[in-house]
């Protein structure tokens, strides 16, 4: 290396490590410094022949991690510590003793637990489900595994330009579905939007740009109207002899873009890309009532919707958030959000689970976060592991959830995800409860066990002896813990069918002339899709699996299941660096592969996507690969399970394919107006609808037309047309169909 640029490296390095020593805000004595110090030198010797794909020094990585930890959690000693040699452990010759010997059980603890979670294989389906566990299983142990796994995550995030096309995708994926909402559910609502912005800005480039760019266009023009908007409102919390700091709140591009998903709204449609903090510092005034004071205050000046307005401070959200946020119209009857909260509020809206164990001190009092952490950890610990993935899935939509507080009889509250039914709430309170649930009396009245509960409701649990959970009750639970009891309860009562199944499979298999050995049976196991032997004979002994099953199955050159569904072609680069294009083995032939083998390939109807949508594919174990498009949830899920298996590809245009598509209207309810947009669709342009469905509500009509269309520019060019017709809103595309 020239001596010149190992000099520039060398002063970096010391640099970013002074930069560290000045973030770091907690108890820092001497010997604490002397500790870290020691630490920085143990790593930047271990790594000093160490490189990252960028090509900077390795040592880098620790100590931005370290530097993270420090100014952006809030973390002390220990954890920069920790921080700074979590990687050596791993990757250098730096043994767990050598770091205890040194620094103490509780960094050796730390690294430890970061170590074990890094050395879960990634190469089996269950692979990021048993990462979660881990991580989670960590967190009553000790909490700064996760805030450091989580620093080290967003600095990888940060970094991840360099990556090929697929590893982006996965590790965005991964971000998206498991480490951003961990961030949110700890409390640390800045790194988790950052988290999801970068997870956004690598899985969907062009959105990213394209709402980033919008943001850019209308900053300043947003920003002078709230200067405007909070001018009457400092005067008068002036005159109350109120203090606070008002400031202006940003939405990310991925906040924005969710936004326009959920509400199928334009970008210029979204009111509350920016929004205004009210932080209060009233001294030992009451913190409540110095944030309802501030209410007070700009209500008097504002008018509110009512209801829109969310007191989080006397049922703070279970990651410790409190606040009041209310929604007022401004001038030129624009709708503003504002958060109100003291400083207290904001610090651990800020950093989190580090800010909220400041403030907690030496209180004896269990907070929203301790419980959850607590409940969490038991239910991990119940858990079948053979029902991981699916468990993790259940378990990630918690983390995010809005929660409602529900009552028993006693009048005990209870916090439940928002859409939690009565099956929820009797799993919540025990496993037998709701294993003999029957019904309810809810605010006196009866209601059935899939009766979606609202805040406020008390609810008293109807159970009978002889009542038992069956397969529906899954799909009437929202909580990972209902699910995973119900599950449970029915893998128990199935065990009960194992003799009958084999009997039954016996006869068949006797029948068919057929040897019944272990390969012929995980041969139709697989096939049959069943999860498992005793879901497997479960079905044999109940008539879900037949003779005729069994044929197909054990006959797969002739008539197996997959030979059912069309066969696609799709590019990809083989595992030998070829780039050899192989055929489809149908005529339907609709994407292009590279590769050396015939591959079978299904388009998700979850997403319906059609060349010209940036899309991914996935190889999911025992099953053809899987075609989505990369801003589907259903992709984000299966790629964080089965990141490894994410196929390159790109569209292949043949000739005569059509694909089905979404069109969404919304127009008046005019005379004519359906024979003019069938007219353009089917006569110009000679398109053909597979379904159209019209709804009428006080004069405007909402119209979903599915067409078979051959590209996504061919589907922007008709629905550039549609917008053309008079008494059409707006027509856009759809995937919800």
């Amino acid at each position: 290396m020239d001596q010149s640029v190992a000099i520039q490296e060398k002063n970096e390095i010391l640099r970013k490590y002074r930069h560290l020593i000045e973030v770091w805000t907690t108890r820092k004595t001497t010997k604490d410094q002397w500790d870290v110090r020691r630490a920085f030198r143990m790593a930047a010797d271990a790594h000093k022949d160490m490189r990252r794909k960028s090509g900077e020094p390795f040592i880098l990585h620790p100590i931005a991690v370290a530097t993270i930890a420090a100014e952006e959690i809030g973390l002390g000693r220990t954890s920069i510590i920790a921080a700074l040699l979590h990687d050596t452990v791993e990757d250098t010759d730096i043994s767990l003793d050598d770091v205890e010997k040194m620094f103490g059980n509780k960094v050796a603890k730390i690294i430890d637990g970061l170590t074990k979670i890094d050395e879960i294989s990634d190469n089996n389906t269950t692979a990021q489900s048993a990462t979660l566990k881990k991580i989670i299983l960590t967190l009553s142990d000790d909490v700064r595994v996760i805030l450091i796994k989580l620093a080290d995550r967003l600095h990888n995030m940060r970094t991840m330009g360099i990556m090929a096309r697929e590893k982006q995708l996965r590790i965005a994926s991964e971000t998206l579905f498991i480490y951003a909402p961990l961030a949110y559910r700890l409390g640390l609502f800045s790194m988790k939007s950052e988290l999801e912005d970068l997870s956004f800005k690598y899985s969907q480039p062009e959105a990213f740009q394209e709402i980033s760019q919008k943001m850019d266009e209308i900053r300043q023009e947003k920003i002078n109207y709230l200067l405007a908007f909070v001018e009457p409102v400092k005067k008068l919390l002036k005159e109350k002899n109120l203090h606070a700091e008002l400031e202006i709140n940003e939405k990310t591009a991925y906040s924005v873009w969710k936004k326009m998903y959920r509400t199928e709204l334009p970008f210029e449609e979204i009111y509350n890309s920016f929004s205004i903090n009210i932080i209060v510092n009233n001294g030992s005034l009451d913190e409540s009532l110095q944030c309802w004071a501030v209410y007070s205050v700009v209500a008097s000046i504002y008018k509110s919707n009512n209801k829109k307005l969310r007191d989080w401070m006397s049922t703070p959200k279970a990651n410790g958030y409190e606040a009041i946020h209310t929604t007022v119209m401004g001038h030129e009857g624009h709708w503003v959000d504002i958060h109100i909260r003291t400083k207290r509020m904001d610090d651990i809206a800020r950093k989190g689970y580090a800010a909220y164990l400041k403030y907690k001190g030496d209180s004896l009092e269990t907070g929203s976060l301790d419980r959850w952490l607590k409940k969490t950890k038991e239910l991990l610990m119940e858990n079948d592991e053979e029902e991981s993935i699916s468990f993790v899935s259940d378990f990630k939509q918690e983390l995010f959830s809005d929660e409602i507080y529900v009552f028993t009889p006693k009048g005990e509250m209870v916090t439940l995800p928002k859409g939690a039914t009565v099956l929820d709430f009797a799993y919540a309170i025990h496993t037998d409860l709701g294993n003999q649930a029957i019904g309810a009396n809810l605010n006196r009245r009866l209601v059935s066990i899939d009766h979606k509960l609202l805040s406020g409701d008390q609810i008293e649990i109807i159970t009978s002896k002889v009542q038992e959970p069956t397969d529906d009750w899954y799909h009437n639970a929202v909580t990972a813990r209902a699910k995973a009891k119900i599950k449970s309860a029915l893998k128990n009562k199935r065990k009960r069918f194992k003799a009958k199944g084999e009997e039954k499979l016996q006869a068949i298999f006797e029948k068919l002339g057929l040897e019944y050995n272990q390969r012929n049976l995980q041969l139709l196991q697989k096939d049959c899709k069943a999860k498992g032997q005793i879901d497997f004979f479960y079905f044999l002994a109940t008539d879900k699996i037949g003779i005729n099953e069994v044929r197909e199955a054990l006959h797969m050159e002739d008539s197996s299941a997959w030979s059912r569904i069309k066969k696609f072609s799709f590019p990809f680069i083989s595992r030998t660096g070829k780039k050899e294009s192989v055929s489809a083995k149908n005529k339907s032939e609709n994407l292009a592969i590279e590769s050396d083998e015939y591959i079978d390939m299904v388009i998700s109807k979850c997403c319906n996507p059609i060349p010209g949508d940036d899309v991914m594919a996935l190889q999911i174990p025992g099953e053809p690969i899987q075609v989505h498009r990369v801003d589907c949830d259903e992709a984000v899920r299966l790629m964080s399970v089965y990141g490894r298996n994410i196929v390159k590809g790109r569209w292949k245009q043949p000739e005569g394919y059509t694909y089905l598509a979404g069109i969404q209207i919304k127009a008046r309810d005019i005379v004519g107006l359906l024979n003019k947009i069938t007219d353009l669709i089917s006569v110009q342009y000679q398109l053909n609808m597979h379904n159209i469905s019209m709804t009428n509500k006080e004069g405007l009509v909402n119209i979903i037309i599915k067409i078979y269309i051959d590209n996504k520019e061919t589907l922007k060019i008709i629905i550039q047309q549609l917008n053309k017709i008079p008494g059409i809103i707006k027509a856009d595309r759809t995937t919800r169909f």
